[in-house]
C-alpha cells in the first residue's frame, strides 16, 4: 500500500471524473496523461461508474493510477476493487470503508473538516486524508490545520482552482483533489480534450510551483 501512496504524493494532482461519459473515460485519461497527470479517480455516483474503471485500468492501468471515489460502504470498496480501482476516496469518514480498503490493500483517503474529524479519520487507519469541501475556507485554513498536525498528510478537494492550487501546496498539501476544474463534464462532452490536456499541464506546474516555494 505504501507505494501507491508514495505514488499520489509524488503525482500532486489527483484528477477526479465526476458525471463524466462514461463511453469517453480513456479519451478523458490519455488528455490527462499527455498533461502529466498520473492519477484519476473516478466517482462511484458517475453513471457508468464501474465500467468506467474496468476500462480506465485495461487501457491506461500501466501508466495511471486509478481509484474509486464518492466511496459511501464497504460493499462499494470491494465492488470498486473488482472493478480495477487501486485506492479508494470518500466524502466522509467511515471506519468500514476505511477497513475494507486496508483489507484490500488499498490506500484509503476519508473526507474530514475539522481538527476533530481530521485526527479520528487518520486514528481510523486513513492513508491520506481528503479535506472537504476547502473552497469556502482556502489555503490559511490548511496552514492553521497542518500547524499542530504535522504527522497527517491532507489533500484538500472540492474548490481548489488554478488560481488558489499552488497556494495549497505551499500550506502543506500532499496532494490536490481536482474535479471540473480539471476534468469539466462539458469539455469531455465536446471532446474538448485538448483543453483538459492543457488545464492538466498548467496544474501540473502549478503543482511544482507550490513545492519550490
Amino acid at each position: 500500500m505504501e507505494p501507491l501512496v508514495q505514488r499520489i504524493c509524488d503525482a500532486g494532482v489527483i484528477a477526479i471524473m465526476r458525471r463524466t461519459d462514461s463511453s469517453l473515460a480513456v479519451e478523458t485519461g490519455r488528455a490527462l496523461l499527455e498533461g502529466g497527470v498520473e492519477v484519476v479517480e473516478v466517482t462511484l455516483n458517475t453513471t457508468g461508474a464501474e465500467d468506467m474503471l474496468r476500462a480506465l485500468a485495461a487501457e491506461l492501468g500501466d501508466r495511471m493510477l486509478i481509484g474509486a471515489g464518492t466511496v459511501m460502504t464497504a460493499d462499494e470498496v470491494r465492488r470498486a476493487v473488482d472493478a480495477g480501482a487501486r485506492f479508494v476516496v470518500s466524502p466522509h469518514t467511515d471506519e468500514g470503508v476505511i477497513k475494507a480498503a486496508r483489507e484490500a490493500g488499498l490506500p484509503s483517503l476519508p473526507g474530514a473538516f475539522t481538527p476533530t474529524e481530521i485526527v479520528h479519520a487518520w486514528r481510523l487507519g486513513a492513508s491520506l486524508v481528503k479535506v472537504f469541501p476547502v473552497g469556502p475556507v482556502g489555503p490559511r485554513y490548511l496552514r492553521d490545520v497542518l500547524a499542530p498536525l504535522t504527522h497527517i498528510p491532507l489533500v484538500p478537494t472540492g474548490g481548489v482552482t488554478l488560481e488558489n492550487a499552488a497556494e495549497f501546496v505551499k500550506a502543506g498539501a500532499r496532494a490536490l483533489g481536482l474535479g471540473s476544474d480539471l476534468v469539466a463534464p462539458k469539455a469531455v462532452a465536446a471532446r474538448d480534450f485538448a483543453s483538459i490536456t492543457d488545464r492538466a499541464r498548467r496544474f501540473v506546474e502549478e503543482v511544482r510551483r507550490g513545492r519550490a516555494g
